[in-house]
C-alpha cells in the first residue's frame, strides 16, 4: 500500500495533480480542497494517498491532510458514492465543515456537489454518523468530563477535527449552558 507520495509538483491540474519522486511521476487524483493546499510546480508536496484498484484501473487519490483522506474512506464505504463523486464532496470546503454538516444533519451541503440528490445525501448523513464517533454522547467521555459544558465542548470539537490552539479561539466569550450550545457557537465563528 503506499501511504503517501513525497516529491516536486511536476503537473498541477483542475482535477490532478503529478508528484515526481525519484524519476517516476505519480499521478493522484484530488479534491479542489487538497488543490488549494499543493504549491506550485517544481516546488516540494507531500500528499496522503489511497490506491483504488480496479479490473481496468489502478488509481491513486491524493489528500493534503490523513484526515481528508480517513473521510475519503469513509465516504467511499457508503452505498452509491463512488471516488470521483468522494472527491467532489470533499471540494465543498475543510473536512471539519463537512463534519459540521453531518452532525447537523445539513443535507443542504451535500445536494450543492453535483450528482448527489437528496436520497444520496440522507444516505451520507445516516452513515456517517453511525461511523463517526459523537464525543458528546459517548457515556465515557461524559464521565470523564462531569457536567463542565466547557469541558465537553472542547472535546467535541476536537471530535470534529478542530485543533487544541483554535479552540481556545472559538469558545472565546461563547455564552451557553449546553456543550451544544457551545459547539454551536463555535461552528458560526469558525466559518466567519
Amino acid at each position: 500500500m503506499i501511504a503517501l507520495v513525497s516529491g516536486e509538483v511536476a503537473v498541477r491540474r483542475g482535477d490532478h495533480v503529478v508528484v515526481s519522486c525519484g524519476g517516476v511521476g505519480y499521478r493522484l487524483n484530488v479534491s479542489a480542497e487538497t488543490l488549494s493546499h499543493v504549491p506550485r510546480i517544481g516546488e516540494d508536496v507531500t500528499l496522503f494517498t489511497h490506491l483504488i484498484v480496479r479490473e481496468d484501473a489502478m488509481t491513486l487519490m491524493g489528500f493534503a491532510t490523513e484526515e481528508e483522506r480517513d473521510l475519503f474512506l469513509l465516504l467511499i464505504g457508503v452505498q452509491g458514492v463512488g471516488p470521483k463523486m468522494a472527491l467532489a464532496v470533499l471540494s465543498g470546503g475543510p473536512p471539519r465543515e463537512l463534519l459540521s454538516a453531518v452532525a447537523a444533519s445539513d443535507t443542504a451541503r451535500l445536494t450543492a456537489v453535483p450528482g448527489i440528490g437528496k436520497r444520496t445525501a440522507e444516505r451520507i448523513i445516516v452513515e456517517l454518523k453511525t461511523k463517526i464517533p459523537d464525543v458528546q454522547h459517548d457515556p465515557i467521555t461524559v464521565t470523564k468530563l462531569g457536567d463542565d459544558p466547557h469541558a465537553q465542548a472542547r472535546e467535541g470539537l476536537i471530535g470534529l477535527g478542530f485543533a487544541a490552539h483554535e479552540i481556545d479561539k472559538l469558545l472565546d466569550g461563547a455564552s451557553g449552558d449546553t456543550p451544544e450550545a457551545l459547539i454551536t457557537h463555535a461552528l458560526k465563528v469558525s466559518r466567519r
